[in-house]
């Protein structure tokens, strides 16, 4: 009996061990991602560390992996759903509901608009018109109309979809994210988007893919643009929170209507808990927020707020890393066209109407 348990212990300790080798081969293409990420080229154009990790881990997928022991990939899984869901947690840390009272109406609202009809029309389009995947159609709708990346993160920590569909959603927001982030100046500067400083800012924020998108086309426009970019794009954020809620009860009623491709369990309603946690986090940055105005400040010093925002960038590249390293190109070509020619009508829409509600509608609210 005794030499029975203390081999389950051998056992455990092996699989312990070699998980912890594929934690590390992920953190090891993950500091490459942040080294390369720190290029001029790349902080010029505003591409995170999270997008270099998604391609640095598909590389190692279609180049690599066979040559990898298979006793890693725990290891891989573990990065690509734990530390996701931990990322998405201390990306609350870049949020405080005092950014919804700096906007207010105008931009929640416009926000709110944009982010409803991106998600519920992209999904229909996308498996309607398109015959897309539902999984597919879903993420990109979600990447479009939230917040890029890290909504297609959170939206596949929800839905518990396969992980290439996952970096082919990513893939359209990194394309057309980047081309609005240097289309939306151009625009603006040759007066093709006749809006105030104010309208461009809730324009600019309520249509752009990533949060590295709007800060890089908000600089590009100028500081009295920048903030209301950066605030109302957060607020956007801030909204993935509901998106998740409801993503849980969609997955979870297509699994138990047994519908084809339903990967959401055995039906009960995938309740994000992380998602609570994204909006403690929130809670507790603008407690620390309000603290730190006190003539004694309490609060999280910026030190810390710096670290943590470091920290969090590290564990969601990490995620996007192991996630590109379960996408093979073959998966690529299975998926098609058609995710793009979904995230490109929605790209039109996002120009189009974001630029009537900012033109006609917010000013009628502010």
């Amino acid at each position: 009996m005794i030499f029975t348990f203390l081999k389950y212990i051998d056992m455990f300790s092996q699989k312990r061990g070699h998980m912890l080798h594929g934690v590390l081969l992920i953190a090891l293409f993950s500091c490459a991602a942040f080294y390369i990420g720190s290029a001029k080229v790349f902080t010029t154009l505003s591409i995170s560390p999270l997008i270099i990790g998604i391609i640095l881990g598909m590389i190692y997928a279609n180049l690599l992996r066979m040559h990898l022991p298979e006793t890693w990939v725990p290891g891989i899984q573990f990065c690509s759903k734990r530390l996701l869901r931990i990322g998405i947690i201390l990306y609350g840390f870049r949020l405080t509901f005092q950014d919804i009272a700096a906007v207010g109406v105008a931009g929640i609202t416009v926000d709110a608009i944009i982010v409803t009809v991106t998600i519920i029309g992209g999904y229909f389009f996308g498996s309607r018109v398109l015959k897309m995947d539902k999984d597919t159609a879903m993420l990109t709708s979600v990447g479009s109309g939230v917040c890029g990346a890290a909504a297609v993160l959170g939206a596949e920590a929800t839905m518990r979809s396969k992980p290439y569909k996952t970096a082919v959603a990513v893939a359209t927001v990194v394309i057309f994210g980047t081309v609005a982030m240097f289309v939306y100046p151009a625009a603006y500067r040759s007066g093709v988007l006749d809006l105030t400083p104010t309208e461009m800012g809730i324009f600019g924020g309520s249509t752009l893919h990533e949060v590295a998108h709007a800060v890089g086309a908000g600089n590009a426009l100028g500081d009295d643009i920048a903030s209301t970019t950066v605030i109302v794009k957060m607020i956007r954020v801030m909204m993935l929170v509901p998106v998740l809620l409801l993503l849980g009860v969609w997955a979870a009623r297509r699994a138990r209507g047994g519908e084809a491709g339903a990967e959401g369990g055995k039906g009960k309603v995938a309740v994000p808990w992380f998602a609570f946690g994204f909006l403690a986090v929130i809670g507790l940055n603008s407690l620390s927020v309000y603290l730190n105005t006190l003539p004694t400040p309490l609060g999280i010093p910026s030190w810390g707020s710096d670290l943590i925002n470091y920290v969090d960038t590290f564990l969601l590249t990490m995620a996007m890393v192991a996630l590109g390293a379960e996408t093979s190109f073959d998966k690529f070509k299975k998926a098609g066209a058609k995710p793009f020619v979904l995230a490109g009508v929605l790209f039109v829409w996002l120009i189009g109407g974001g630029y009537v509600l900012a033109k006609y509608l917010a000013p009628a609210l502010m």
